[in-house]
């Protein structure tokens, strides 16, 4: 039970803290789609992770740490979060101001770090647990506990500092923020993986201290408006 909880609660801790904390609330069936297309890219995130793998791995511990990080995970998933922003939700009549990018962001963040998630907890730990023979469910309960202070608010909270950058581009043009938006995410998913652990809570730290700030700075803005207005897009 305890194993579960942790498997799941903290993304939807991060998702309401996010969802609820937007004056102008996103639509429930919106915001359902946009996690459950979160879940769907893990499909095509695994195949290009293995493709990278295969292609730039050459036995080397330094092209293993690469290819884990910078030249795999990093580009892969965060580009398929990035192109559901932009090929789904810039199109959507209900994405109407910054804030939204922000919570769309973190909203395909953590449908994909849910599934990721279980994945890593049941999945790869039975696998594990077979080959080294340990105890599984002791194994299951470490890489939940594990990956709820590390890889959940990794993908949350760099969800919030994308969707704050494609939010800006959205509603200015400036293609600096759209560049911004893909750039920093992948730096910081990137440098997450390629440092050893614990290294890797210094790049949590950082995204704690700039996605709470950009959410608020996004939330003052909020206060000083009556009602949500319409703002035109790109």
């Amino acid at each position: 039970m305890i194993t579960i909880l942790l498997t799941f609660v903290p993304s939807i801790v991060l998702l309401l803290y996010f969802t609820l904390s937007d004056r102008f609330k996103e639509p429930r069936g919106t915001v359902l789609l946009i996690f459950f297309l979160g879940f769907l890219i893990c499909l095509p995130a695994g195949i290009l992770n293995g493709l990278s793998h295969d292609f730039f791995y050459d036995g080397s511990k330094y092209s293993e740490n690469l290819t884990s990080s910078f030249l795999g995970p990093a580009w892969a998933e965060e580009l398929l979060k990035f192109s559901i922003l932009y090929l789904i939700v810039l199109k959507r009549n209900e994405f109407n101001e910054p804030m939204d990018g922000l919570v769309y962001g973190v909203v395909v963040s953590l449908g994909f770090a849910t599934y990721e998630n279980y994945t890593y907890v049941y999945q790869w730990a039975e696998i594990i647990a077979k080959e080294e023979n340990v105890d599984y469910a002791e194994l299951s309960y470490l890489i939940a506990l594990g990956r709820s202070y590390s890889a959940i608010p990794m993908h949350g909270l760099n969800g919030a500092v994308m969707g704050y950058y494609f939010g800006m581009y959205a509603f200015t043009g400036n293609k600096k923020f759209l560049i911004l938006s893909l750039a920093l995410p992948y730096l910081f998913h990137g440098f997450y993986n390629f440092l050893v652990w614990p290294n890797p809570m210094i790049i949590i730290g950082i995204l704690v201290i700039i996605s709470l700030y950009l959410h608020n700075e996004l939330k003052e803005k909020q206060k000083l408006k009556k009602k949500e207005n319409e703002t035109k897009k790109i």
